[in-house]
């Protein structure tokens, strides 16, 4: 915008930060429940850390292809609102996410069924390890389908901006999930001493009570109990449901090939020892601490657009989509500083064994400029799913990823002096790609609201 008056970017940047705080603790809470389940595990033994560890890595890849599936919600539902649509109307469509998510969570169960057993022998597990870990995820199948349900709860409550709702929601999950893990898998509160299957059965239950959280906030919270999601008027579900698949498809698919790519990077790194192992784990865990800010401005950035866009106002797109990227830019020179001026002082926080430490300073400098990039494809993705442009950005991404990314990741670590730096080489290097590749396509999408503003 050649004219931009500094007082309408002050304004985009305090309704950013309305939105996103929230949704920063949210996530945070749900990051949380794993990290929970971790630390209770490996107060039981090696065995049982393990089998944790490994059912959470098989539950999560699928976790976050149909996060994503969902994702779709938003936009869409942002743009309804943009664009005044009737209350009702816009619940019918959210009555047809919610008989969707009931589908794909039907699905997930399926999927975990059939993927359990062949994944298990795969790994070639001790055998204690791998019973406690087919506890563990046998125990997980009762979670899929709340978890599909609060998906599609949580997205349509932040599309309307109200992004507190999963907050209360994330809180009650984490707290719920802390006290029956702590019950069940240690035998407290009369409950069953069930080990790592404890922690399975806590997750369900904590999933459940979510979505009756979701539930009761959307009865109490008058926006959206005009939306009459459960009763009025005749509708079809299946139109919505072709909506969020058409556009949440691709969605799925960016972050399932981001997430698997960092799961390869783990096992590329896992033949240089434990000890590399060890500070991989610690780089990666406090560059995925700091991402949950980037990421909770992308899906700020989703609504914003997304009312801009129902609202018919191109110039507003421009600009809460460029607002959106600044805002992620900025916290990623902080984030990456704070990495490079004191990577001591975060290696501290995890770990006092010298050998560890040492590879885990050096790991951080690359982890910065990760984090640069990362801010970067995060945001300008999210302002991308504000205007519904999603397959366009799975090209990019996925080619980003699987075609730059890991190739450039083994090459470097296995044919370079690098060794197991050149893993987060290739990391760099793909989401580098992703990056100017999204951010790129959001700045032509808009070039001329910007430039006529």
């Amino acid at each position: 915008m050649q004219h931009l008056e500094p007082s309408a970017l002050r304004r985009e940047l305090r309704e950013y930060f309305r939105l996103a705080w929230p949704i920063v603790a949210a996530q945070l809470s749900f990051v949380s429940m794993g990290t929970v389940d971790t630390i209770l595990a490996g107060r039981l033994g090696a065995p049982q850390l393990a089998a944790v560890a490994v059912g959470a890595n098989v539950f999560f890849l699928m976790f976050v292809f149909f996060s994503g599936l969902f994702m779709a919600v938003s936009p869409i539902v942002a743009q309804k609102v943009g664009a005044d649509e009737d209350a009702q109307a816009i619940g019918r469509f959210v009555r047809g996410a919610l008989v969707l998510a009931l589908l794909m969570g039907g699905v997930w169960v399926l999927l975990l069924h059939l993927v359990r057993e062949p994944v298990l022998d795969l790994l070639s597990l001790t055998t204690d390890t791998r019973v406690y870990a087919d506890g563990y995820l046998r125990a997980l199948v009762w979670a899929p389908v709340p978890t599909c349900i609060n998906f599609a709860q949580r997205n349509a409550a932040d599309a309307h901006g109200l992004t507190r709702l999963s907050l209360v929601a994330g809180l009650v999950g984490l707290l719920v999930n802390g006290t029956l893990g702590y019950g069940f898998m240690y035998g407290h509160f009369g409950l069953p001493n069930l080990g790592p299957r404890g922690a399975g059965y806590a997750l369900s239950i904590a999933s459940c009570a979510m979505v009756f959280v979701y539930a009761a906030q959307y009865r109490r919270t008058p926006r959206l109990h005009a939306l009459r999601v459960l009763g009025g008027g005749p509708w079809s579900w299946r139109v919505a449901a072709a909506q969020v698949l058409r556009l949440g498809l691709p969605i799925a698919a960016i972050l399932t090939a981001e997430a698997s790519l960092f799961q390869i990077g783990a096992l590329l790194i896992a033949r240089f020892g434990a000890e590399t192992m060890a500070a991989h784990q610690i780089a990666i865990n406090w560059a995925s601490l700091m991402f949950m800010i980037p990421l909770s401005i992308g899906m700020a950035a989703t609504v914003r657009v997304g009312h801009a866009v129902g609202a018919g106002n191109a110039a507003a797109i421009a600009l809460r989509g460029r607002a959106g990227m600044l805002i992620g830019v900025c916290f990623a020179l902080f984030s990456a500083s704070l990495m490079l001026l004191a990577p001591r002082a975060i290696v501290a926080l995890y770990t006092n064994v010298d050998a560890v430490a040492h590879i885990a300073v050096g790991f951080l400098a690359y982890a910065a400029l990760f984090q640069i990039v990362d801010c970067i494809q995060a945001t300008s993705g999210g302002a991308l799913r504000g205007i519904k442009d999603t397959r366009v950005p799975m090209m990019i991404t996925v080619a980003a990823y699987w075609v730059v990314g890991l190739p450039l990741a083994t090459t470097l670590t296995f044919r370079t002096a690098l060794g197991p730096s050149g893993v987060w080489c290739g990391f760099i290097g793909g989401l580098s790609i992703a990056a100017v590749g999204l951010s790129t396509r959001f700045l032509r999408q808009t070039r001329a609201a910007w430039r006529a503003a």
